[in-house]
């Protein structure tokens, strides 16, 4: 299994939000100026990325993006947020960490998952 998998629920249509291209990025730097490609994907019919990246990382911050602009076109709705990142310090390198994003074309909430 991926060490970060996401899943993206769409709170306006109220379903998974399928077709969500989705980018884990990795911090370059100490000052986190500069990120680095790791993996990408696309939400599936139930809004998850399941294999998002390899199965181990180490210790550092990386970065979720997912491409908000190309999912509200697709489903046709008119979106405030053309993207979403979301990033987040990966400490324990033995944990998995699961990333959700609650979207909506207005607004979106994350936490850390399970």
């Amino acid at each position: 299994m991926s060490h970060v998998t996401t899943h993206v629920l769409d709170a306006a249509l109220g379903r998974p939000a399928a077709g969500v291209p989705v980018r884990l990025e990795a911090a370059a730097d100490a000052d986190r100026s500069a990120y680095e490609p790791v993996a990408s994907g696309t939400t599936n019919e139930d809004g998850r990325v399941p294999d998002l990246g390899p199965d181990q990382l180490a210790a550092g911050t990386y970065r979720v993006v997912f491409d908000t602009a190309a999912y509200f076109e697709r489903t046709g709705q008119k979106g405030f947020y053309p993207d979403v990142t979301i990033a987040f310090e990966l400490a324990d390198e033995d944990a998995h960490y699961h990333v959700p994003l609650l979207l909506s074309p207005f607004a979106f909430s994350t936490y850390r998952g399970s």
